[in-house]
């Protein structure tokens, strides 16, 4: 009703274009798949794997940041928490994956330390 015969007939032509033909209309969007990959997933990769190392190097007398923009001093170090101190003897026990920075490196010291 809407296509006249000229226009279907052409359409009807180019269908029967080949492996050729379908390669080179499926090109532009392969090509942008392969675009998102370097432009979005793989830097996004390479900084979760920056924050998972640091994440893996904190110990004790580190300043931190918390996510909520929370500054403290790490105080005890656990496998999947730390113990920050926020201010003068206020300790508070976070999941290590909410620090989203460690500021200053403390002077290497073993975790879960007695004070003496």
């Amino acid at each position: 009703m809407f296509a006249t015969p000229a226009f279907a007939q052409t359409a009807g032509a180019a269908a029967g274009g080949g492996p050729t033909e379908m390669l080179m209309q499926f090109l532009p969007l392969i090509g942008l798949v392969v675009l998102f990959y370097f432009l979005m997933i793989r830097p996004q990769q390479q900084r979760m794997k920056a924050h998972q190392a640091m994440i893996a190097a904190v110990k004790r007398n580190d300043t931190v940041v918390l996510n909520s923009g929370v500054i403290g001093k790490v105080v005890r170090v656990e496998d999947k928490e730390v113990g920050v101190e926020i201010a003068q003897g206020v300790n508070v026990k976070v999941v290590k994956t909410m620090i989203s920075d460690v500021r200053a490196k403390g002077e290497p010291a073993p975790a879960n330390d007695s004070k003496a």
